[in-house]
């Protein structure tokens, strides 16, 4: 019984939308009325502030939320904490930092293990690359660079903020011409791309006009296929109390 994989181009930008209809849809994929939701915030050295806005966006209202910090550790026992979750929540930050603390305690098997069980896996940005084969990423400093060391549960890369940074789409293209990444997924901030176990169900997004494309080498050149991008109902008053971008 294989899980769910959420993907989202941006991390703390859409947590902070706290209305944004993709929480609301993440939780429904549990199948479960009070999910329980762990939140790691590995990729910001587990900053403070934005567990505090995980909190106020997936509040006890919604589900049953949870943090793992795993800078100053107080979990003895991470596997069965971790799979005692419905959904794991990655924040976006560094992603090679998160991939390298996470393989040093043993995270990385026990995330796979969470999906084979039945887990939504999901994130933006670096909480969204490390699900794939790799992407792009600042990890290393202001100019984007390839990164090819994700957990590989979906079979292909992902490059985030497809419509937000200039440096993304130009890297992206050179990596698959390169051979250094694998054929993937370009989405925009606010656009998710779904797969069940390892099958691509959708992409969504909470707006109109959203961005996501397949993009592939063939024969040295690349070619970008759109997604049909869903447009999610909107959820409460609207007011997702945070930037779009």
């Amino acid at each position: 019984m294989t899980g769910h994989v959420v993907a989202t181009g941006a991390g703390r930008a859409m947590m902070d939308r706290r209305n944004d209809p993709t929480h609301e849809h993440v939780l429904a994929l549990t199948g479960k009325d009070r999910p329980r939701v762990l939140f790691l915030g590995t990729a910001t050295g587990d900053d403070a502030g934005y567990a505090v806005s995980f909190y106020e966006t997936y509040h006890s209202d919604r589900c049953a939320p949870f943090h793992l910090r795993l800078f100053h550790r107080t979990v003895r026992d991470l596997r069965a904490f971790v799979l005692s979750m419905d959904v794991v929540h990655v924040g976006g930050g560094n992603t090679a930092n998160m991939l390298d603390v996470w393989r040093r305690q043993g995270v990385d098997e026990i995330l796979r293990e969470a999906w084979a069980g039945g887990a939504v896996l999901t994130g933006g940005s670096a909480g969204g690359i490390c699900w794939f084969h790799g992407g792009t990423t600042d990890s290393y400093g202001p100019e984007l660079q390839v990164l090819p060391e994700g957990l590989g549960i979906i079979d292909g890369s992902f490059c985030p903020h497809y419509d937000a940074e200039d440096q993304r789409r130009p890297l992206f293209h050179a990596a698959l011409l390169k051979g250094e990444l694998p054929v993937g997924y370009g989405v925009g901030n606010l656009v998710s791309v779904h797969f069940h176990g390892d099958t691509l169900v959708e992409a969504f997004s909470s707006q109109p006009d959203g961005e996501a494309v397949r993009v592939e080498a063939v024969d040295g050149r690349i070619v970008e296929t759109k997604l049909p991008v869903r447009v999610l109902p909107a959820t409460g008053d609207g007011d997702y109390g945070g930037p779009s971008a």
